[in-house]
């Protein structure tokens, strides 16, 4: 995983020195911004770690009617959405927040939350979790 960390690292290095003022890198390259945010979707602010950290990259192949239960994580979240749409809810004020694709979700840190998939086909994201190093995971499902 920390080979994967430092490979994500360089390449996220590598590919943002690549472009310019105007997202325009050398030929055959462009460099397209989809989201700068210093802030989680329920206004958090955005906080670097002060100790060594793991990146983790998954998939989640959400099907048309599922529901995730009510969860949070305690370290920073982020997902980009490939396919389909998505609604989150934050459990405790209620906050909708939609989601489609080519969109880039900074997840509400620390708080209750859900999403799902209402739609018809499958919701399909890209989710980078940034734990401390050596962290079981980073969602915590609420208790019924």
């Amino acid at each position: 995983m920390r080979r994967l960390a430092s490979l994500l690292t360089f390449g996220c290095m590598a590919v943002a020195s690549l472009g310019t003022a105007h997202g325009q890198g050398p030929s055959g390259i462009t460099v397209t911004p989809l989201k700068s945010a210093n802030t989680t979707a329920s206004g958090q602010p955005l906080v670097l770690p002060s100790n060594p950290a793991m990146v983790s990259v998954s998939r989640y192949v959400i099907a048309p009617g599922a529901k995730l239960p009510v969860h949070k994580h305690p370290h920073a979240r982020y997902a980009f959405v490939q396919a389909g749409n998505l609604t989150v809810y934050d459990a405790d004020t209620g906050q909708r927040f939609d989601y489609k694709p080519g969109e880039f979700i900074v997840e509400i840190l620390d708080g209750w939350h859900y999403g799902e998939n209402a739609g018809a086909e499958d919701v399909v994201l890209l989710v980078v979790d940034q734990t401390p190093d050596g962290s079981p995971g980073n969602t915590i499902v609420r208790p019924q």
